[in-house]
């Protein structure tokens, strides 16, 4: 009762050894097909990670910036740098930065285009009205709103544009 290789006639070993090089072009092919259909799908989820980690990152800083300026009973301002890709949470006096508070890096293909170049917070729990919009390199990339009330009450939406 052995069932080895040796058994099966010679004429249907060779005949059932592998694939040809029709059936490993054919998958090939299929294969290219389905990662070419898929390839733009992946870049668009990509560029809309990065716009959601960016606005996460500045989402946190302006409600680090909230907190922190009750806390040390001080008026704080949050600005960012499109060049550097750095968001930072100063105390300025007079326009100066006294002490830098925290600073954050956010992702190289994102752009954070504001109505205004800063937000300050006070201590009274008040803030600029700010709105900032989240854009990504790849245009495909659904933009994000972070939005700062008078009363420092922040919130994020998906809307905007980026052009």
């Amino acid at each position: 009762m052995n069932a080895s290789a040796k058994n099966i006639p010679y004429q249907l070993r060779m005949n059932s050894s592998g694939f040809t090089l029709i059936e490993l072009m054919v998958t090939i092919a299929v294969l290219a097909i389905i990662v070419s259909i898929a390839a733009p799908n992946i870049s668009t989820q990509l560029a809309n990670q990065r716009v959601k980690s960016t606005t996460a990152t500045l989402a946190n800083a302006l409600k680090e910036a909230k907190v922190e300026s009750i806390l040390r009973r001080q008026p704080l301002t949050l600005s960012f740098d499109n060049t550097k890709k750095t968001i930072k949470i100063d105390h300025m006096v007079l326009g100066v930065v006294k002490t830098n508070i925290a600073s954050y890096k956010y992702d190289a293909k994102s752009t954070i285009k504001p109505n205004a170049t800063s937000t300050k917070f006070s201590p009274n729990k008040t803030a600029n009205a700010t709105v900032y919009s989240i854009c990504d390199s790849n245009n495909a990339a659904t933009p994000l709103k972070v939005t700062v009330s008078a009363i420092a009450a922040i919130s994020v939406k998906s809307e905007g544009t980026c052009t």
